[in-house]
């Protein structure tokens, strides 16, 4: 162990960001304990592991570090002490532990200490007793890591095949910690991920043979092939995502009974024509079909769900939403389609429940999520998929009110109605007592 003047400690651009709160407890630790696990540098002085232990240090006024000296000859050498010292972790996230991995066995590679197939690991291609260190297999790197083979392949597909954008959209969300997930989105777009390889082999043939047109039309290829691939995996996350946040929410709903005291609240008498503001929620008593419900929604709502109902006369939804979902009994919906002129995109069966999905812009279909059960979590799913904090939805067939509770509990504004005032008065009470906020007539606010 040496003592490092810590001004000399050189830090490189591609660390790790930093974890504010870990740093701060470490500060903790560091001043009650003293820095129990020193730093490790090489020969110049190059950070290869502890940046959150260096930066608490440099917090705290220290004008010396406790390092740890290894003897790196080269950068490769060197990222590989960082990697090792990285993985050792166990704060790291799937997505992080992955790409982890692809870069160590590309370092290996490059070094000539990873093992290809069909070689053997103690000896050169020639045959010849190799004086390095013997070669690495698959086999071996996933001992080390402390998983399974299979896992550990897995890992490095998930590093290799997941789009650069697609993962930093990725790392600000909880899908980084999902193995499964990852895999998923990796997977998507597999067709269009060979056709940009491909092309991308033909363009650097091209370029070999100095055939210029051929090279750019291989590269516009690979380009558009790429993002395709892009977008399939963006869509598979919003997928992922959606359900996620759908399960949580319905979890969430569950474990938080409905019924709460609302003694001091009164409870609605509702009539035919009534306005009611729910917060930031309005519930319209009447014909939602007519001009006066039509004139009360937002122009940019981003969702609305309805219930198929006879007679139905909900198609100016389409022109009101950028998405519109149909919920249906599985055995009607052919009607529905045939009559009725909404721009169809696609469809979903889940849980018995037939879901028709419409938009005047064309939308991908993410897979058919696995374990969204109910109205409610349906109604979950839909929202998590088509909006996001704050956007308005539209009810226009209140139900159980699934759509504004589900809207109250994901923060996003529901403009909802009904003409049956069982429904409407059903609704409201069960708003109050899930927020214990009292609903306002907005009829008798005007008069």
């Amino acid at each position: 162990m040496s003592l490092v003047a810590i001004d000399r400690v050189n830090i490189h651009s591609n660390r790790r960001p930093l974890n504010d709160q870990k740093v701060a407890e470490l500060m903790q630790s560091i001043k009650t304990n003293g820095l129990l696990n020193p730093i490790t540098i090489d020969q110049n002085f190059n950070l290869l592991a502890g940046l959150h232990r260096l930066t608490a240090c440099k917090l705290l006024g220290f004008e010396q570090v406790e390092c740890r000296v290894l003897p790196i000859e080269d950068i490769d050498h060197a990222r590989l002490a960082e990697i090792d010292e990285n993985l050792i972790r166990n704060e790291l996230e799937a997505l992080e532990r992955a790409e982890l991995w692809l870069e160590r066995d590309k370092i290996l590679e490059r070094i000539g200490l990873r093992a290809m197939s069909g070689e053997n690991q103690y000896t050169k291609k020639g045959g010849e007793l190799g004086s390095s260190p013997p070669s690495k297999t698959t086999q071996q790197l996933a001992q080390e890591t402390g998983y399974n083979k299979r896992t550990y392949q897995l890992g490095k597909q998930i590093a290799k095949n997941i789009d650069p954008e697609v993962k930093e959209v990725i790392k600000k969300t909880p899908v980084a910690k999902s193995h499964s997930s990852l895999l998923k989105i990796a997977r998507a777009g597999s067709k269009e991920r060979e056709q940009a390889e491909l092309a991308e082999q033909k363009a650097q043939e091209a370029k070999a043979k100095k055939k210029q047109e051929e090279l750019q039309k291989q590269a516009e290829l690979a380009a558009q092939a790429r993002a395709k691939q892009k977008e399939l995996q963006l869509t598979a996350l919003q997928g992922i995502s959606a359900e996620k946040e759908a399960k949580d929410s319905v979890k969430s709903h569950k474990v938080q009974p409905i019924e709460k005291a609302i003694s001091a609240l009164t409870l609605p008498s509702v009539k035919l024509g009534d306005e009611w503001m729910l917060d930031k929620h309005l519930v319209f008593c009447g014909n939602t079909a007519e001009d006066r419900f039509i004139q009360l929604l937002p122009s940019n709502a981003a969702l609305a769900i309805a219930t198929l109902t006879s007679p139905w006369e909900h198609d100016y939804l389409i022109n009101e939403a950028h998405v519109v979902a149909v919920l249906a009994r599985e055995g009607h919906i052919q009607d529905f389609c045939t009559r009725h002129r909404m721009p169809f995109r696609y469809e979903w069966i889940l849980d018995g429940l037939y879901i028709g999905v419409y938009s005047h812009k064309p939308i991908t279909k993410p897979d058919k999520p696995i374990g969204i059960e109910g109205i409610e979590g349906i109604v979950a799913y839909l929202i998590s998929l088509y909006t996001k904090h704050d956007n308005f939805v539209i009810a226009p067939f209140l139900g159980n009110a699934e759509v504004l509770i589900t809207c109250e509990r994901m923060g996003r504004i529901c403009f909802a109605g009904d003409h049956n005032l069982e429904r409407v008065d059903r609704a409201i009470e069960r708003w109050q007592r899930w927020t214990r906020l009292e609903a306002r007539n907005e009829k008798l606010n005007k008069a």
